[in-house]
């Protein structure tokens, strides 16, 4: 049965979104060998974002109510990643990009931080999924029994979600039990009955159950050519969800980049489209891309991946911090993980840090404020324009230094400001989140099983050198406390990018708090 057209709020829901993604889409090239598919992120608080869906209700960036938030979603996503945890040159690539634009926004809840909308199908639905480097199983809402079917604005009009359907797509067909991507073939009752699937996330009791279908992902090779690709994949057909996913988590869909065969990296590569290989990269205004295929450069900075075969995941070894030009040798263990705002390390080496940041600081530290996430944080004074603080150098295991751009937050409201070095202290993994990542691309290359790194601006598939990301010297630099955004200006001082500052408008800060982790504010679940 065919999927009837869209109401005219979903429709006008969907026109917003892709508008943002054609306002934002970044510059194509031509290359050629492996296909690089890629796709614009943005965060959810970012202004380009807000402005099109309209949401004047969430918290500014650089408010107390911004941090606070996402400091609240970074805990939410802690107890399933631990429980998960126990159980060749770019310039030969072609940039490729979803079929059904390149938008996507931020969700600060259980750490499912981008979304994208992608297109599935025959004929073909858009989607609107949340991306997880931490879980590998794509899969969307179908043939529900328990799942999501809209939001509802605040006017109390409902936008309805797409849901998908293996009868409604010509191009769709079950994944049999006796195919290598069934996970569950000693539970089926014959090698040709339907492969069930059931993704247990275990946190609030979040989980997917279905069965697993293959269908055509529909992407485009972003060059002058713009040629379709229809990618064959595996995923999940998602009949019950509960938990999280029916408060707001992942509503329309969950898109897997880990490392199993399950997730669509690795499936675009085993079919020849890809190299078996990504890279992620945000700016400080929460826009930037993600590129399937994208193996970077040979200038990037690497380390190796530190493999669990029981669950692999992108976890990379740290040999020393130098903070302000004090260097302490240390080996431990940190996932890279975009899915998470903050750092967050254990002891010795968050002490270290805070400890020497601390001792460089030359503004008054701001009394202990349980409200506030962050433990190392300073008074500015009223007129004070700019200040400076100590730069943080990591070095990783192999010898390549990663300098962190943006260790520091700065939280305004009218009356006062304060800046804090974005660190958290952890009690069990040591996760380097997306604020130590502003300014680089990060490459997952699995094929060689490393990280890479390089500065970029994040607007387009092209490196750019707009951050000055490995300095000769450790002076710190000067940060403006009310610093402009670089994109589009050609401003390449560290002064720009190492912190920013907004007005917070004080209303409603447990509304804002508890709201947010559903969804949106002005959003709610049908």
């Amino acid at each position: 049965m065919a999927t009837p057209p869209p109401a005219p709020d979903r429709a006008a829901f969907l026109t917003a979104l892709v508008s943002l993604a054609l306002v934002l889409a970044s510059e194509s090239r031509v290359c050629c060998g492996f296909a690089t598919f890629g796709f614009d992120v943005h965060h959810l608080f970012s202004d380009p974002v807000k402005g099109v869906l309209a949401v004047d209700r969430l918290p500014e960036k650089g408010s107390l109510e911004y941090y606070k938030v996402m400091a609240m979603r970074d805990r939410a996503i802690h107890g399933r990643r631990l429980a998960a945890a126990s159980s060749s040159s770019s310039g030969n690539q072609t940039v490729l990009t979803f079929s059904s634009g390149n938008e996507t926004i931020l969700s600060p809840y259980l750490g499912y931080l981008h979304y994208a909308n992608v297109s599935v199908g025959t004929p073909s639905l858009s989607y609107l999924v949340a991306l997880d480097t931490g879980s590998d199983l794509f899969w969307l809402p179908c043939d529900c029994k328990s799942c999501v079917n809209g939001l509802k604005t605040s006017s109390g009009q409902t936008i309805d979600f797409n849901i998908y359907s293996p009868n409604a797509s010509s191009t769709s067909a079950e994944v049999p039990c006796n195919s290598t991507m069934c996970g569950q073939r000693s539970q089926c009752s014959s090698a040709l009955s339907s492969c069930d699937y059931q993704v247990v996330y275990l946190s609030n009791g979040t989980s997917s159950t279905g069965i697993l279908v293959e269908d055509v992902l529909h992407l485009t090779t972003d060059d002058n050519q713009s040629k379709a690709v229809n990618a064959k994949i595996t995923f999940g057909c998602g009949q019950i969800q509960t938990g999280s996913f029916l408060d707001g988590a992942a509503p329309n869909g969950l898109f897997g980049l880990g490392m199993t065969n399950m997730s669509v990296p690795s499936i675009l590569a085993e079919e020849g489209l890809t190299s078996n290989s990504f890279s992620m990269c945000f700016g400080p205004d929460g826009i930037g891309r993600i590129s399937f295929g994208d193996k970077g450069s040979s200038d990037q900075g690497e380390t190796p991946f530190n493999l669990r075969q029981s669950h692999p995941t992108y976890n990379i070894t740290l040999t020393q911090i130098n903070v302000g030009g004090t260097a302490q040798d240390v080996e431990f263990s940190a996932i890279f993980d975009s899915g998470t705002s903050f750092t967050y390390l254990n002891d010795p080496a968050y002490t270290f840090i805070g400890e020497t940041f601390n001792s460089l600081a030359q503004e008054k530290r701001h009394s202990s404020d349980s409200s506030i996430p962050f433990e190392y944080c300073y008074d500015l004074s009223p007129n004070q324009s700019s200040f400076e603080t100590a730069t943080l150098n990591m070095t990783l295991k192999g010898g390549d230094q990663f300098y962190v751009t943006n260790p520091i937050e700065v939280i305004s409201d009218q009356a006062s400001s304060i800046y804090c070095l974005a660190l958290v202290k952890s009690g069990d993994v040591n996760i380097i989140g997306q604020n130590f990542m502003t300014g680089y691309r990060i490459v997952f290359d699995r094929e060689r099983m490393v990280l890479g790194w390089k500065s970029s601006n994040c607007y387009s598939a092209t490196d750019s050198s707009t951050l000055p990301i490995s300095p000769t010297n450790s002076s710190p630099p000067a940060i403006a406390v009310n610093p402009q955004d670089t994109s589009g200006s050609g401003n390449n001082s560290v002064a720009g990018n190492s912190s920013s500052s907004m007005s917070i408008h004080s209303h409603l800060i447990p509304f804002i708090c508890t709201f947010v982790m559903i969804l949106f504010p002005i959003l709610a679940i049908v």
